[in-house]
């Protein structure tokens, strides 16, 4: 398993994401799981749960799929970061963050393990600082399995 994580502090102004956007997104039974698992570490530690955000899942998904597409494990693609596509999905934020990993096989609860014994990983979703996830996995031609974890906290 191939994991990576990355972390952004800051003030970004940006036209903000409806409360009603994307309600017609459905989440995966397994984004659901993960979703779940993050919120019984951050429990574990007395942290509040994370909203699960169809919008940023619909960010995270996304750029799973770009990793399957290109069969490549990246913050960064087709030049564009994270909160570039935050940016460009018109979220706001104070702060964000994001978990990516790919697995050839295993389970939800190996990625998850991973995540949490990452140093990274497990202080993204550890950070009392957010208070919003979105969750996305796909799928390359090979089998081979890309998630994504996208972390924020949102501007009101």
């Amino acid at each position: 398993m191939r994991f990576g994580y990355v972390l952004f502090i800051g003030s970004l102004m940006t036209a903000g994401v409806g409360e009603g956007a994307d309600k017609k997104f459905q989440h995966t039974p397994d984004e659901l799981k993960i979703w779940e698992l993050t919120n019984l570490e951050r429990k574990g530690k007395d942290k509040m749960p994370l909203k699960l955000n169809p919008a940023l899942s619909k960010l995270a998904r996304a750029h799973s799929e770009n990793m399957a597409k290109q069969q490549k494990q990246d913050h960064t693609l087709d030049g564009k970061t994270p909160f570039d596509r935050l940016r460009e999905a018109g979220y706001k934020y104070f702060k964000a963050g994001e978990n990516i990993g790919s697995a050839d096989g295993g389970t939800i609860d190996m990625v998850m393990k991973a995540w949490m014994d990452s140093k990274g990983h497990a202080e993204n979703i550890l950070n009392p600082d957010y208070a919003e996830i979105g969750v996305g996995i796909a799928r390359d031609k090979d089998g081979v399995t890309y998630y994504t974890q996208l972390f924020a906290k949102p501007r009101k």
